[in-house]
C-alpha cells in the first residue's frame, strides 16, 4: 500500500508534468501562429524585450528612472491592446497562445498561494481510494444509498438501522484523531460493510489514510510476514488513520492469529489510531473464539453497534427473481 508521501510524490509529479506539456503545447501553437501571422510575431517579440528593456533603462541610473519606467509601461500597455485588436481582427480565441491548463485556478501546480488547491486534494483523495483496499465498493456504497425500507418487516429493527446509519454517518462527519473505534455485530447481509464502506469513503476524503481489508487477508499478510520473510506487509495496519478489519472470525483462528490480533489491537489503541471491526459473531461467540486479553479490549474500548434485520443481499434476491 502506498503512504500519504508516495501519494503526494506521485501526485506532485502528474501536476508537473501536465504543467509543463501545458507550456509546451502553448509554445507550439504560438510558433505556428507566429509563421503564419508576421504583425503578431514583431508585436509578441517586442513584449518579451520589455524586460530587458527595463533593466537597460536602471543600468543608465536613478535620475529620470520613474519617468522612463512609466513611458515603457505605456508602451506595453499600447502594445497589448495592439495584439488584443490584431488577434479579434483575425478571428482568433483570445487565449490562443496561452497554455491550457487542466485547472483554471490553480494553472495545474496544485497550489493557490501556499494553499492545496481542490483539484490536488481530489487527486491525492482517488489515489488514497485506490489504495484503500476498497475497490469496487465505493462505486454505490456510500450513506445516501443505504436504504432503510429493507428494516421496515420489524419496527424495532428499523429504529435501531435508523440510528446505526446515524451514528455512522456523524463518525465520518466529525472523524479526527482521537475518534472512537467501532465493532459492528451482526449476521450477514445486514449493512455492516455498506455502512464502514461510507465511512471509509468521507474519512478518506477529508485526506486520512485509511485501509480496509477481511481479516483472512489481514492474518495472511502476518503469516507471510512471520514465516517467509516477506518484510513490509503488516506496516500499513499499524500506520494507517483508520483500519477497517472486515469479517473478523472468518480467518482460521490460530495461537498465531490470535498473537497477531492482540498485537494489532493493542498497538493502535496505544498509538490512538482508530479502528473498526465488523464482524458476524455474536458477543458469546468472540469470547469463545478469542482470549480474554483481545475481548476485554475490544469490550473496552469498542463502541458496540449491533445490526439486526433479515438478509438485505436476499431481499434484494428475491425482488430480482
Amino acid at each position: 500500500m502506498s503512504t500519504f508521501s508516495d501519494n503526494f510524490d506521485k501526485i506532485k509529479t502528474e501536476y508537473e508534468t501536465k504543467r509543463a506539456n501545458a507550456i509546451k503545447d502553448a509554445e507550439a501553437r504560438t510558433m505556428t501562429l507566429h509563421a503564419q501571422y508576421p504583425a503578431l510575431k514583431a508585436i509578441d517579440g517586442k513584449l518579451r524585450a520589455t524586460g530587458i528593456n527595463i533593466l537597460g533603462e536602471a543600468m543608465k541610473g536613478k535620475n529620470g528612472l520613474e519617468e522612463r519606467l512609466k513611458a515603457l509601461e505605456e508602451e506595453n500597455l499600447e502594445l497589448q491592446k495592439q495584439r488584443k485588436d490584431l488577434i479579434e481582427a483575425l478571428g482568433l480565441p483570445s487565449d490562443c497562445t496561452d497554455p491550457h491548463y487542466e485547472c483554471k485556478e490553480c494553472s495545474d501546480t496544485g497550489y493557490i498561494g501556499i494553499n492545496m488547491c481542490r483539484c490536488f486534494k481530489a487527486a491525492l483523495a482517488k489515489c488514497a481510494f485506490e489504495n484503500s483496499g476498497l475497490g469496487s465498493l465505493l462505486k454505490d456504497q456510500a450513506f445516501d444509498t443505504f436504504d432503510l425500507s429493507y428494516y421496515n418487516d420489524n419496527p424495532a429493527n428499523h429504529e435501531r438501522m435508523k440510528k446505526n446509519l446515524e451514528k455512522c454517518r456523524i463518525y465520518a462527519d466529525t472523524f479526527a484523531e482521537g475518534s472512537p473505534n467501532l465493532i459492528l455485530i451482526g449476521a450477514t447481509g445486514l449493512g455492516k460493510t455498506h455502512l464502514s464502506t461510507s465511512i471509509a469513503k468521507k474519512v478518506i476524503e477529508k485526506g486520512y489514510r485509511v485501509v480496509y481489508d477481511s481479516s483472512p487477508n489481514v492474518f495472511n499478510d502476518f503469516n507471510k510476514e512471520q514465516f517467509k520473510n516477506e518484510s513490509g506487509l503488516t506496516d500499513k495496519y499499524f500506520e494507517c488513520d483508520l483500519l477497517i478489519l472486515d469479517d473478523l472470525g472468518t480467518e482460521m483462528i490460530t495461537s498465531f492469529t490470535v498473537s497477531s490480533l492482540y498485537n494489532l489491537i493493542n498497538t493502535r489503541l496505544n498509538t490512538g489510531k482508530c479502528t473498526i471491526i465488523n464482524t458476524n459473531l455474536s458477543i458469546d461467540e468472540l469470547r469463545k473464539a478469542y482470549t480474554d486479553r483481545i475481548t476485554s479490549r475490544i469490550f473496552g474500548c469498542f463502541e458496540p453497534l449491533m445490526f439486526t434485520g433479515k438478509d438485505v443481499r436476499m431481499q434484494k434476491l428475491q425482488k430480482n427473481l
